[in-house]
């Protein structure tokens, strides 16, 4: 997932296994809960790509204007003249998914369902339990076999929606403790000081980062960070969700003290001398 724009370090393989071989009879779908933000959205995205599922399909109830579709059909009028309204998206997106699922596995991302109006999570709720949808006196037919649903909410699903979906929960920080060794990152054992006072201070901050997150703190550790202010610039610029509250309390003061001096053995001490600055007049 981290090669499509997600990256954590706790492990989704459970709750994932447990919906795809869920006896339920009908759509099986996944409702994406989390601390709010768009990270539901990228987990989702990224999710559905990892999959590596032939067809995916995204909706969000609170866009405006949707893009065109691939083809456009001129519009209808019946024997007296009267001109049919366009098809909604939403009608448009469901359709598309039933027909993709006849033959390939299909996933469809339904954000925001918040912004939707409550007529339409009643209508998802029946197309889950049924696998049939339906609007202008047409029905499209789902393959449940091939076919998965996201939801995504900022609010609590409808609850009759929410007891047809299986729920997982999205944080914004990663709280699986990882214990990074220095040779992950191509060091020796003269960093490891440097890595088990980290550890100490995110343990009180209650995360650990990602791997990408930890290499790129370890390069700025290693080319700039000299202070502790340093160091609390660089823990705020790489790792997403932490506490900048708690970063910058005093409560931490004597940890990140600790990994400034661990980092100062490492690297030494530079010395910069600041240069005058330039007049730009001249």
């Amino acid at each position: 997932m981290a090669e499509h724009g997600f990256e954590s370090n706790d492990d989704y393989e459970f709750q994932l296994r447990c919906l795809l071989s869920s006896p339920f009879e009908g759509v099986r779908a996944l409702n994406i809960e989390g601390d709010s933000n768009r990270r539901r959205t990228a987990f989702g995205n990224a999710l559905a790509r990892a999959m590596e599922y032939p067809h995916i399909l995204y909706h969000d109830f609170t866009q405006q204007h949707p893009p065109q579709p691939d083809v456009i059909l001129p519009p209808s009028k019946d024997e007296q003249g009267r001109e049919e309204p366009g098809i909604d998206p939403f009608d448009q997106i469901l359709s598309e998914a039933c027909a993709f699922s006849e033959g390939e596995e299909t996933i469809l991302i339904l954000d925001q369902l918040q912004a939707a109006d409550f007529r339409e999570h009643i209508r998802i709720y029946r197309f889950l339990q049924t696998g049939k949808w339906e609007f202008r006196d047409a029905a499209y037919f789902a393959n449940p076999a091939f076919l998965l649903v996201f939801l995504i909410s900022e609010e609590p699903l409808y609850h009759s929606l929410q007891k047809s979906s299986y729920r997982v929960w999205v944080s914004s920080i990663s709280h699986r403790q990882v214990p990074y060794r220095p040779e992950d990152f191509g060091l020796d054992e003269h960093a490891l000081p440097i890595m088990e006072a980290l550890s100490a201070l995110f343990e009180i901050l209650q995360m650990t980062p990602t791997r990408s997150e930890y290499e790129r703190l370890l390069h700025d550790i290693g080319d700039h960070v000299r202070t502790s202010d340093h160091l609390r610039h660089a823990i705020f610029a790489w790792t997403e969700g932490v506490d900048r509250q708690l970063l910058y309390s005093d409560e931490l003061a004597h940890l990140l003290d600790k990994v400034v001096d661990a980092i100062t053995l490492f690297v030494g001490v530079d010395e910069v001398e600041l240069a005058a600055p330039t007049d730009l007049a001249q």
